[in-house]
């Protein structure tokens, strides 16, 4: 498998994911600042211009990141990524999916704010907004997804690999994590994982 992936963006989610299920794979780095995704070569992978890109080895595309995570998962059941209680499970579906939904979306609204608007005072607009929205999510993170040491309890699961990397940008978005205890022994705690060492010493994290 070829993972399609750029340095601290949510395809980092799937990449921990492939280390965590101990899968063979590589890694194609699309780099943002020469625009790699608004090129043919690429887009001939992923039409939306977006990263990550899965390409298996029977040459099938797979693309956005939950997929990609239940698809992993799915590959290395004796991981344990996916919780067996079905209610826990899908307690680890609803936080993905808020990640995916809510959470994401406000992070975009600070550097992507022409996907929804034309004006520059529009997005400028957005980019402010951005500190307050994404304390309000980091709020709910604290108070609802987290239910203990991971989003699922004692035990790593594809949600947290998603989530990791979402709480990476928090800083970057003007919020004050030291506020919030539970994301930050989260974060530290997962940060000493051998996967997330090992993408760290590739630089994409």
């Amino acid at each position: 498998m070829n993972l399609y992936y750029t340095n601290g963006t949510i395809s980092i989610a799937p990449a921990i994911a492939l280390l965590e299920a101990g899968l063979e794979h590589r890694l194609t780095k699309i780099d943002f600042a020469s625009a790699d995704q608004t090129k043919p070569e690429y887009l001939s992978i992923n039409p939306k211009g977006r990263v990550p890109a899965l390409v298996l080895d029977d040459g099938a595309i797979l693309t956005e990141t939950g997929a990609l995570l239940d698809y992993i998962a799915a590959l290395a059941p004796e991981a344990k990524l996916i919780p067996a209680s079905p209610e826990t499970a899908a307690h680890m579906h609803s936080v993905m999916y808020y990640l995916a939904s809510t959470m994401h979306v406000a992070h975009a609204h600070k550097m992507r704010g022409n996907r929804w608007a034309d004006k520059p005072e529009s997005h400028a607009d957005m980019a402010a907004k951005a500190t307050e929205t994404m304390t309000a999510c980091a709020a709910y993170v604290e108070a609802e997804c987290l239910r203990g040491d991971y989003v699922c309890g004692a035990d790593f699961t594809i949600a947290d690999a998603y989530l990791f990397v979402v709480c990476n940008w928090l800083a970057g978005d003007g919020v004050s994590v030291s506020d919030f205890p539970k994301i930050t022994a989260f974060m530290a705690r997962t940060d000493s994982r051998d996967s997330i060492r090992t993408l760290r010493t590739k630089g994409m994290i």
